[in-house]
């Protein structure tokens, strides 16, 4: 049973502006699944119609196996949340808020052992109000792991954290899902993603356009890597040679180095017709596509604004308690 299924679900804000179009999205059980798209692309949207904070305008939504419409409170019990910008109550200490979330959910988690395991135990008698920005963060994910929740669901975990905390979260996701745990984030910081995740989806506009392997997606692209040839002399012909290459989507020169983009060619074939072009060939790497590029080579037509920041406050009022 898949622990997310979300089959033709469309979101309008208004009538008129569509944030969601006919989005179907599955993330299977026990996997870490990185959610990604450029900013009002619909990833909020998405997390908010999960937790049923919004409601989808058509479609429908499982969240592990259980109406996300209908079981909203059920599904809650179960899943573990860290949102995006939530803002910590500035009057109740860290402890304070560890022992609400236990309270809500009914368990019996020591709360002094999440705020150690999050990093920050000297802190929890102290007033959230004085915490820094990736203390804030710590303290959420501290919530969010109360009852060892079945589904973590994460907006930009690594959001006012320093290299060391980003490293610990990386850290906490993957003990989460040795536990047994589904993670579903949603980052910007591309590194993070690549380092943990299973599987990535890419949105634009709304619309799932690319969901696989990172390593798959970098195949649907052709071997996506690139080709640094370093030579004692360049001659054109051989730039020209490399370029003629059937593969070869792009040719750089940077003095006597040759920078090949290469799709489907192999870098033999490459590296062939440059020698016989008169290129004297002294060392040769190459590097797989980074995630960043697969990322781009998706989105860098994608409008940068739209509706889904414009209708936030809108979709407050849609809330379903």
């Amino acid at each position: 049973m898949p622990a997310i299924e979300v089959n033709d679900v469309t979101k309008r804000f208004g009538g008129d502006v569509v944030a969601l179009r006919d989005l179907d999205l599955t993330v299977r059980d026990g996997e870490i699944y990185g959610f990604l798209g450029p900013n009002g692309a619909g990833k909020s949207t998405t997390i908010n119609a999960l937790l049923d904070f919004i409601r989808p305008t058509e479609g429908s939504i499982t969240v592990l196996g259980m109406d996300a419409q209908r079981e909203s409170k059920a599904v809650r019990q179960r899943v573990g949340v860290l949102p995006d910008g939530y803002h910590v109550y500035d009057r109740l200490t860290g402890r304070q808020h560890v022992e609400f979330a236990i309270e809500s959910k009914g368990t019996d988690d020591d709360p002094m052992a999440l705020l150690d395991r999050v990093g920050i135990p000297d802190a929890a008698d102290r007033k959230a109000g004085g915490y820094s920005k990736g203390m804030a963060q710590r303290l959420v994910l501290a919530m969010a792991l109360v009852g060892e929740p079945d589904l973590l669901v994460l907006d930009e975990p690594s959001t006012g954290l320093d290299p060391n905390g980003a490293r610990e979260m990386r850290d906490i996701i993957r003990e989460e899902n040795r536990r047994g745990a589904t993670v579903f984030f949603s980052s910007h910081i591309l590194e993070q993603v690549e380092a943990v995740c299973d599987r990535v989806g890419i949105l634009r506009e709304g619309e799932l356009v690319a969901e696989d392997s990172i390593e798959g997606l970098r195949e649907s692209m052709g071997s996506g890597s690139t080709l640094t040839i370093r030579t004692t002399h360049a001659p054109d012909a051989a730039v020209e040679a490399a370029r003629d290459v059937p593969g070869v989507s792009g040719v750089a020169v940077d003095g006597d180095t040759i920078v090949v983009t290469i799709q489907d060619a192999s870098k033999t074939a490459v590296l062939t017709a440059v020698e016989d072009a008169g290129a004297d060939v002294q060392d040769f790497s190459t590097e797989k596509a980074s995630l960043e590029e697969l990322f781009m080579s998706y989105t860098n037509d994608a409008p940068q604004e739209t509706a889904e920041a414009e209708t936030e406050t809108e979709s407050e009022s849609e809330v379903q308690a």
